[in-house]
C-alpha cells in the first residue's frame, strides 16, 4: 500500500530541490511515496459526516453552526442533539430501547481538536448524554462519569430530566421479555443493536472534533457498556491526523480499540477508507466468526477526504459540506 504525505511530511523528509541529491529516485521508490496524493493546508474544506440515515437531520444541525463559523466542537454537540431527541428513533436517545431489566441507559462521548475529552456511561433519566459529556470535560478534571455519579453531576449541572422508556417502547419491552423469558437476545445483523450516532466535523478553521451517543444494545444485559462512551474505541480524533468513529457491535469494537487504530493508519499513510478497511479487517480477523456481527466505522482526515467501510454491506453514512448533502452507502468486506 502507497504511503500518502501531505506538504508537512515533504517538508520533514526534505523534498525539496536542495536535496534531492540525496533523495535520488530509487530511494523514493523504495519508500512507495505517493506524491500526487500531496495535500496543502490550502485544501482544507468544513464538513460534516455522522452515521446511518438519522445523520441527515444531525448534519443538517451541525452545517448551520458550521457556516455562521461556528467550532467544530458545537457542531458535533448539537448535531447529534437532533437524533437523541427523536422520539422514533430507538438506538439512541430519549426513545431507546430499554435493556433486559427495562432501563434505558444512555452512553455519549465528545472529544475536541486538542484533545481535550468527555464521557458519560450508563446514564439514566437525562435528555442529552452528550452535552454531560461535554460539561464532564469542560467542567471537571475527569474524563469519564457512569451510572449514578454521572446522573448526579448532570442534575447538579442542571440538566432536563426525562422519564423512558416511553410509553410504546415499554410496550415492546413487555412483549419482548414475556417471549424471551428473560434470556439475553442473540444480536442481528443491522437492527436494534447498533445505529449509534457518530459525528466528525472539521469547521472553517480547520479543527476537528467528534461526537458519539446511543441507548446501547437492544435489551442487553443491565449494566452493559459498549464502545460509544470510550474514547478510542467509539470515537477517536486528533487534530493533526483526522478523526473517526464507530457504530455497531461495541464488543468487537472495542477489542481492537477501533477508532483510535483508523487515525493510528491515518498517521501512517492509508487513507480514510483505507483506515476504515484495515480496521475492519483486523476485526474480522480477530473475531473469527462474524455470521452475526456488524461494526463499521467513518473516518476524515485533515483535509476533508471521508471513507467508510463495515463488516457487511446495510451500512450507511450521511455527508453535508458545500458540495453534497446526502447518504451514502459504504463498502464492505463479505
Amino acid at each position: 500500500m502507497s504511503k500518502k504525505v501531505n506538504r508537512r511530511d515533504l517538508i520533514r523528509l526534505g523534498l525539496t530541490s536542495s536535496l534531492l541529491g540525496v533523495f535520488n529516485f530509487k530511494s523514493l521508490a523504495k519508500t512507495s511515496i505517493n506524491i500526487t496524493n500531496v495535500s496543502s493546508e490550502d485544501e482544507i474544506k468544513p464538513i460534516v459526516i455522522s452515521t446511518w440515515n438519522h445523520g441527515i437531520a444531525a448534519n443538517k444541525a451541525a452545517w448551520e453552526i458550521i457556516k455562521k463559523n461556528g467550532s467544530s466542537l458545537d457542531a458535533v454537540e448539537f448535531g447529534v442533539r437532533v437524533t437523541e431527541s427523536d422520539l422514533t428513533n430507538r438506538s439512541v436517545g430519549i426513545g431507546g430501547y430499554p435493556d433486559i431489566d427495562g432501563h434505558v441507559t444512555l452512553d455519549a462521548c465528545i472529544m475536541d481538536q486538542n484533545s481535550n475529552c468527555g464521557s458519560v456511561a450508563f446514564l439514566e433519566g437525562i435528555a442529552h448524554p452528550i452535552s454531560v459529556a461535554r460539561a464532564v470535560m469542560e467542567k471537571t478534571p475527569h474524563v469519564m462519569l457512569v451510572g449514578k455519579g454521572a446522573k448526579k453531576f448532570a442534575l447538579a449541572h442542571d440538566f432536563k430530566k426525562i422519564s423512558t422508556p416511553i410509553p410504546e417502547v415499554k410496550k415492546e419491552w413487555k412483549a419482548w421479555k414475556k417471549k424471551h423469558n428473560k434470556l439475553l437476545k442473540t444480536p442481528a445483523v443491522n437492527t436494534e443493536n447498533h445505529d449509534t450516532i457518530g459525528m466528525l466535523a472539521i469547521d472553517n478553521n480547520g479543527n476537528i472534533s467528534g461526537s458519539c451517543t446511543t441507548s446501547g444494545w437492544a435489551y442487553k444485559m443491565h449494566g452493559r457498556v459498549g464502545d460509544s462512551p470510550i474514547i478510542g474505541a467509539g470515537l477517536f480524533v486528533d487534530n493533526e491526523i483526522g478523526a473517526a468513529c464507530a457504530t455497531g457491535v461495541g464488543e468487537s469494537i472495542i477489542k481492537i480499540a477501533g477508532s483510535h487504530t483508523v487515525v493510528e493508519c491515518m498517521r501512517n499513510g492509508y487513507s480514510p477508507q483505507e483506515a476504515c478497511e484495515e480496521a475492519i479487517k483486523r476485526i474480522i480477523k480477530k473475531q473469527g466468526n462474524v455470521k452475526d456481527l456488524q461494526c463499521c466505522f467513518i473516518a476524515l482526515d485533515k483535509f476533508g477526504n471521508t471513507g467508510a467501510h463495515s463488516i457487511r454491506d446495510g451500512f450507511n453514512y450521511a455527508i453535508k459540506n458545500n458540495d453534497f448533502e446526502g447518504i451514502k452507502n459504504s463498502s464492505y468486506s463479505i
